[in-house]
């Protein structure tokens, strides 16, 4: 009686601690989905602010559509990649789509505002000034929003590794989470919104 007692002790222990290793895989995993809700917040309004800088630049920068419709096709393609990430955070393909789509929006901003530079009427328009203003604190707060993932799925993925709970995280699907990084050195800079 006493052994198997004893016995039972030891189960119950064991079966107190794969519940808590469970329970803390899905705590750190709804942490990194939660954060990655708040970068697509931010990445939501960039992509609603884009539309309105391109169309007030359209009167001023009538010889540049090739720009102006690369920075919208670009904005659309990082769209698109961002609603699939937003379904599923811990799909690391999805997530490396939507880093590549933003790589691409960057650039094309970049080259937009290089670009008008050259229009001074452009560079003093109120709507254009508030609406690069608004980009720019837009931006900071994607820059924030995406470090605070990023520790996110730092701590989901180091208590996944961990042993033991790497023997259980596989058996009850937890895979690893992917960062929200920027690969290109150029591109790790935010586009310059001055004006």
């Amino acid at each position: 009686m006493t052994t198997f007692l004893i016995l039972l002790a030891v189960a119950a222990v064991l079966v107190f601690w794969i519940v808590s290793i469970y329970n803390k895989l899905v705590s750190f995993r709804n942490r990194f989905k939660n954060a990655f809700a708040q970068i697509d917040v931010q990445l939501k309004r960039r992509y609603d602010l884009i539309p309105n800088l391109v169309e007030v630049a359209k009167t001023y920068m009538k010889h540049e559509r090739e720009t102006l419709e690369a920075v919208i096709q670009a904005r659309n393609q990082a769209q698109q990649a961002e609603k699939q990430v937003a379904q599923n955070p811990e799909d690391a393909g999805a997530m490396r789509g939507l880093m590549g789509a933003e790589q691409a929006l960057s650039g094309s901003l970049g080259r937009f505002f290089a670009l008008s530079e050259s229009y001074p009427d452009l560079k003093a328009n109120q709507n254009m000034l508030q609406l690069t203003e608004e980009l720019s604190s837009t931006e900071n707060k994607i820059a924030f929003a995406r470090q605070a993932f990023n520790d996110s799925v730092m701590k989901y993925n180091t208590y996944r590794e961990q042993f033991p709970n790497v023997i259980f995280a596989g058996s009850f699907g937890f895979g690893p989470a992917q960062q929200f990084v920027i690969e290109s050195e150029a591109e790790r800079e935010a586009p310059k919104v001055s004006f």
